[in-house]
């Protein structure tokens, strides 16, 4: 049975790819390659918006940044509901 907590157990130590986005833009291959050493690239997204934690490549939460001592952090406000199938 799917819904059994001891085969959920069995999945406890997969490992998954987590990823944070902190936004998105498309640049052409020549505005890609005249980037340097200190250019800025333009986000879609507002500085102090929501970013998006994916697993797998799949959106499970949102979050914000955070400075954890001399590193960044994501702090989770927001577990996003799956989509159930029918």
């Amino acid at each position: 049975m799917i819904g059994d907590g001891r085969n959920l157990d069995l999945l406890m130590n997969v490992s998954l790819g987590v990823s944070v986005e902190l936004g998105r833009c498309t640049l052409s291959l020549g505005e890609l390659l005249k980037l340097g050493a200190g250019a800025i690239v333009e986000l879609d997204r507002r500085a102090g918006a929501p970013i998006d934690v994916l697993a797998n490549g799949r959106p499970i939460a949102r979050g914000e940044i955070v400075a954890v001592d001399d590193r960044f952090g994501v702090r989770i406000t927001e577990i996003i509901a799956r989509k159930t199938a029918r």
